[in-house]
């Protein structure tokens, strides 16, 4: 193999976490999207269809929480290691369970970068994609992660990306940038 092919094929886990309304997801997809154009084989394991059909019937508790990273963390790593560049889109809201997640994959010797999405939760609240802060402020939900729920920022992340300060596109190109320095594109 010529050493853009090997490029090709190098697989790796974008975990990006942060806040409900972050722009975690909306990061993800434009980045597939570039990575896919490039010729990369790329997965988006989003959130909220990972709730649906892999961790269903788990709910918001921090065990529960737990388990859904592990879970998600597994599948990443998995198809990582078969060549797939994973953006995970995903809260993950205590370190502990990143952190099993970065163990994992360096035991497997896995490429892992983590992303903060670190938007300001006034931001995310006023943002609302899904509506959690308005049904929070109602009293209609409680747990909402970053405001009657723990969120664990991240100490020390691969990068940290304020979103409300850039486009998607700008923050998505951080993200490449990132794969490309670290070898992986």
């Amino acid at each position: 193999m010529t050493t853009d092919q090997e490029k090709q094929v190098t697989g790796a886990t974008i975990w990006l976490t942060g806040l409900p309304s972050a722009g975690k997801t909306t990061i993800a997809y434009e980045l597939a999207d570039r990575l896919r154009a490039e010729g990369h084989r790329t997965e988006v394991l989003d959130g909220d269809e990972i709730r649906e059909f892999l961790s269903a019937g788990l709910g918001f508790s921090r065990e529960d929480r737990h388990t859904n990273v592990q879970r998600i963390g597994f599948v990443a790593e998995l198809l990582a290691s078969h060549g797939v560049k994973v953006l995970v889109p995903v809260i993950a809201p205590y370190a502990d369970s990143r952190e099993a997640v970065r163990k994992r994959h360096q035991a497997e010797g896995t490429a892992y970068i983590e992303v903060h999405v670190a938007t300001p939760v006034e931001v995310c609240s006023e943002r609302d994609v899904k509506g959690l802060y308005a049904k929070q402020a109602a009293g209609e939900i409680s747990g909402l992660t970053g405001v009657d729920d723990p969120y664990q920022e991240p100490v020390a992340p691969d990068l940290r990306i304020e979103s409300q300060n850039q486009t998607v596109a700008q923050s998505a190109a951080a993200v490449h940038a990132l794969l490309t320095e670290r070898g992986l594109l």
